[in-house]
């Protein structure tokens, strides 16, 4: 969720097992109103989602937001590029950062604050192979930690 509190629409849990999470960035998603009603309804993805700099602003690729089933003529095209609102010398913060090899623009989450929709954008950088296994390995030995700990409680 957003740190406000704010009521989450999406989370790209993805993105967690593909890189290693440098940096987050909370930024606004410059949307039309059908994509707006498809967001209140629920109906997106991230899971294929990236941000990538383009002539000076941050641009959201492949973000999946159904139309809206009660659209007409006006609705929006569901995989279209969106802006990312975020300060110039943010934008070129980030984009010196991204320079380096391996590192990636990842929506985590996309979430409401106030009446605003939020995008959490990280800076990560690839995991390899074995790192992905490192994780699950250690998530395991959480899991069963976890449960010694329960069952000695009891």
């Amino acid at each position: 969720m957003g740190e406000d509190g704010g009521k989450l629409i999406a989370e790209n849990r993805k993105a967690y097992h593909e890189y290693h999470i440098l940096e987050r960035i909370e930024a606004g998603i410059e949307l039309t109103g059908t994509e707006i009603k498809s967001l209140r309804m629920g109906q997106v993805s991230l899971r294929e989602a990236f941000a990538r700099i383009d002539d000076g602003e941050l641009w959201l690729h492949n973000c999946h937001i159904a139309p809206y089933t009660h659209g007409n003529r006006f609705n929006h095209e569901p995989l279209r590029k969106r802006r990312l609102l975020l300060h110039k010398r943010e934008i070129m913060r980030l984009f010196g950062k991204t320079r380096d090899k391996g590192s990636a623009l990842v929506p985590t989450k996309l979430y409401w604050k106030g009446d605003w929709a939020k995008i959490e954008i990280a800076l990560g950088s690839g995991k390899k192979l074995h790192d992905k296994r490192e994780t699950i390995v250690g998530r395991d030995h959480q899991r069963e930690m976890e449960r010694a700990l329960k069952q000695s409680v009891r």
